[in-house]
């Protein structure tokens, strides 16, 4: 395969260029009240799973504007409603929460553990948003103003589930943990980061260092942007602008003394290495990486989870 971005020696102290609009904290700060405002109780109920070490429940809550979200809540079964330390996990690109028995890990592990729906993405969740001209894809859906754009309701979405989480009589709310993969890996961190969750852990992460990532990813999704811009010549300055909103390195500089655990992949043609790290290295808090030298977006995979458990449970100071 090989692929090269930069050095590693370079990697680990590259500095993302992405600019941090004037209003950035005005304009979430904004956002999630308005969608708080509308918010109302999630609904649960429970699910044959057909498995008989964890318990699930089918979740509907208030997303972006009062839109319903929907989730599933794992439980490892027999442990009543003793509150568990949560987990808030979300999905790659194109994914949707899928079946009641798919992602079932961290609740195995002795979590609870709610997997979100992402919106217009393959599984049951809607998206009501305003549409516009773009290319297929997300990375271009309502690109003309941040207050259009298809991610500032999926980050929304992302954050009150991490408020739905703290909620739930059978979550700890101290001590609730965000996570996901590529794209989950940018909503574990934009959710967090917003959510003020306990920690954040991001894998191979996705919508970071967005104008770096159109210049050098080989393939899908960061492509869309090439692809609208090769057509939209005129149109580059305000989708940049537009997407700094939505921009993993901008909420990690939000991170303050959250801890967090990255991981990336070295030959990854999806989420170039650099655009992981131009996100890690802006994360002012106690942070550490794992770094996957030989592997393609696939990242660490099981090995990763390995890692996961481990600093979950020294971060937790025992485990669930």
């Amino acid at each position: 395969m090989g692929y090269a971005d930069l050095p590693l020696d370079e990697l680990r102290t590259y500095a993302s260029s992405v600019t941090r609009p004037d209003d950035f904290d005005e304009f979430w700060r904004n956002t999630l009240k308005e969608s708080r405002e509308a918010s109302w109780a999630p609904r649960l109920e429970k699910v044959d799973n057909r498995l008989t070490a964890v318990d699930t429940w089918d979740v509907t809550f208030a997303g972006f504007g009062g839109q319903p979200v929907k989730g599933w809540l794992h439980r490892p079964a027999g442990r009543g409603d003793e509150p568990l330390p949560g987990v808030v996990q979300y999905i790659g690109y194109t994914g949707g929460r899928g079946l009641p028995h798919e992602r079932i890990g961290w609740a195995l592990a002795g979590y609870a553990q709610l997997v979100m729906d992402t919106r217009a993405q393959g599984g049951d969740t809607q998206d009501s948003g305003e549409q516009g001209p773009g290319v297929p894809g997300y990375l271009t859906r309502g690109w003309e103003s941040p207050q259009t754009h298809y991610y500032r309701r999926l980050i929304t979405d992302a954050v009150l589930a991490v408020d739905v989480a703290r909620g739930l009589d059978a979550v700890d709310a101290d001590r609730l943990i965000t996570t996901g993969i590529s794209q989950g890996g940018g909503l574990a961190i934009a959710g967090g980061v917003l959510g003020e969750a306990q920690a954040v852990m991001a894998d191979v992460p996705f919508l970071c260092d967005f104008p770096r990532a159109a210049w050098i990813a080989t393939q899908l999704p960061y492509t869309e942007l090439s692809t609208f811009l090769s057509r939209r010549r005129d149109a580059a300055g305000q989708l940049m602008n537009t997407l700094a909103y939505f921009d993993g390195v901008n909420f990690a500089r939000s991170g303050g003394t959250m801890p967090t655990l990255f991981s990336v992949a070295l030959m990854d043609r999806t989420c170039p290495p650099s655009t992981v790290y131009g996100a890690y290295n802006a994360w002012p808090g106690r942070k550490e990486i794992r770094e996957w030298a030989y592997n393609d977006h696939e990242g660490g995979q099981a090995y990763q989870e390995i890692e996961q458990y481990d600093w979950l449970r020294e971060f937790l100071g025992g485990g669930a």
